[in-house]
C-alpha cells in the first residue's frame, strides 16, 4: 500500500467515526409557515426554497430533517429554534 492510499484509508476511518446528529423539527398548530421558514433560513442557514420545502415535509409528515451534523454544532442551533416557539429536538 502506497503512501497516499494509507493516508485516504486513515481520512475515510476519521470520518467513520465523526457521529452525525439531525435536528429534527416538529408539526404545531401554532406557528405560521412564514414564521417557520423565516426561521430556518435565519437559524439553519437554509435557502427559502430548502425552508419552504421543509415546512411543506413538517406540515404534511408531521416532522422533517432540518439539518445534519456534529452535535456540539448542532445544539446552539437547536435551541434557537425553540426560542423561536417551535418544536424540535437533536437526535
Amino acid at each position: 500500500m502506497g503512501i497516499k492510499e494509507k493516508e485516504s484509508e486513515e481520512l475515510l476511518l476519521e470520518e467513520k467515526v465523526i457521529k452525525q446528529s439531525e435536528i429534527v423539527l416538529f408539526n404545531d398548530d401554532v406557528n405560521t409557515f412564514d414564521h417557520v421558514i423565516e426561521t430556518l433560513i435565519a437559524v439553519c442557514d437554509h435557502t427559502p426554497e430548502q425552508a419552504e420545502q421543509c415546512s411543506l415535509i413538517v406540515h404534511y409528515n408531521g416532522k422533517c430533517t432540518v439539518k445534519t451534523g456534529e452535535y456540539n454544532e448542532l445544539k446552539p442551533r437547536c435551541t434557537k429554534l425553540l426560542q423561536a416557539g417551535l418544536s424540535a429536538e437533536i437526535i
